[in-house]
């Protein structure tokens, strides 16, 4: 949020900013899901309706993800939130008391740490390798937990690296919190958009496991559905539960208008999807090939998302730059690039880059980036 005000003040002033900031889609949401939030309007749906979301979204729910992964949840286990970050909160809030450590593996999504330390968690970060993809693994989680690791956040893919877990890995990582007693929070957001052939995965599917399981999903990025905040949590029924009644008092229902669009999208052509990620795709490689010939510059390779999350730590030292804060506000004082630091994070080598943006702008904004870094 506040590298897009700091954007905006440019371009008011009349300035051309390139922008990467955003966690978010820059293609359209599909026609046939604004068509259904249309008729819903029409239709005069726009009164409460269970708290959770009407029956027929959490069918749809349950169903789309059964389809995709063979997790086979019923409707009393999921709850539809607004949004997957209000999916996230409500399960920290539900599960965790104060004094519980959650494990958070680096780089992590930068509202993790904040839910938790706002439900009074003791928050221990799990830093992950650059050189090994920035990938979580039962040999490093097993070093962080202690007797009072009350959940892990598994993100994957990864927002900001774009880190794929190996299934296996998943599954041993998994295992282990099992053993443990410990419950795994898997944040399924970017589970669509993986790379190289590479098929979604959801633990859930795994149904010796799923006693210790709690999925957060979303429609968000995979449907191009931000402003429509559906989002949702699939799980055991006391979570679930406990979910209904803290929203019940909170938010109450998800919008009903989005309601109707969601189960357009959940029940409709899947085509959009698959559109979307051959796009990503394609920005993807350009951005990898022209990130990687900046001298000095790395960048571990994203396996899902439509992040990039290069370490520029090569330009510490020159101009005043210290880190990424001071990286990336100079590189939109004088480039007019505008990127995420790493410290929001938990790394202060990197800054995360979105390739959700158009190729005329991509292009331009590394033009600059290169420029920028070759006058340091």
């Amino acid at each position: 949020m506040a590298v897009m005000e700091a954007a905006v003040k440019l371009r008011e002033q009349g300035i051309d900013v390139v922008d990467f900031g955003p966690g978010e889609p820059d293609l359209p949401t599909p026609e046939n899901i604004k068509q259904a939030g249309i008729k819903a309007i029409q239709a005069n749906f726009t009164k409460y309706t269970p708290i959770g979301g009407i029956k027929d979204l959490r069918k749809a729910i349950v169903e789309k993800h059964n389809r995709d992964f063979a997790s086979r949840y019923d409707i009393a286990q999921c709850f539809a939130n607004i949004g997957g970050k209000h999916a996230i909160f409500n399960i920290f809030s539900a599960i965790i008391d104060e004094g519980d450590d959650v494990i958070i593996p680096t780089p992590y999504w930068v509202s993790f740490g904040d839910i938790a330390r706002y439900v009074g968690a003791n928050v221990i970060f799990c830093n992950t390798k650059e050189s090994e993809g920035f990938r979580l693994t039962a040999d490093l989680l097993q070093k962080s937990l202690t007797p009072k690791t009350r959940l892990v956040v598994v993100n994957s893919p990864n927002n900001p690296s774009g880190a794929v877990l190996d299934d296996d890995e998943f599954v041993k990582i998994t295992r282990l919190c099992k053993e443990r007693d410990v419950l795994v929070l898997s944040d399924e957001c970017y589970s669509h958009f993986l790379y190289d052939g590479r098929k979604p995965f959801s633990i859930a599917s795994y149904q010796d496991l799923k006693s210790h399981i709690i999925i957060a999903g979303s429609l968000s990025k995979t449907y191009s559905m931000t402003g429509w905040r559906i989002g949702y949590v699939l799980g055991a029924t006391d979570l679930i539960d406990a979910i209904s009644k803290l929203q019940s008092h909170s938010t109450s229902n998800p919008v009903s208008i989005a309601q109707k669009a969601a189960i357009e999208a959940l029940t409709g052509p899947q085509s959009s999807v698959g559109e979307m990620l051959e796009i990503y795709a394609k920005r993807r490689k350009f951005v990898l090939d022209r990130l990687r010939a900046i001298p000095g510059v790395k960048c571990a390779e994203p396996g899902g998302a439509f992040y990039a999350y290069p370490n520029i730590s090569v330009a510490f030292g020159k101009s005043g730059i210290k880190n990424s804060l001071d990286f990336s506000a100079k590189l939109l004082d004088k480039a007019h690039v505008a990127v995420t630091p790493g410290e929001a994070f938990g790394t202060s080598d990197h800054v995360r880059m979105s390739y959700a943006a158009s190729m005329e702008q991509l292009e331009k904004g590394l033009n600059r980036m290169a420029e920028f870094m070759a006058a340091l």
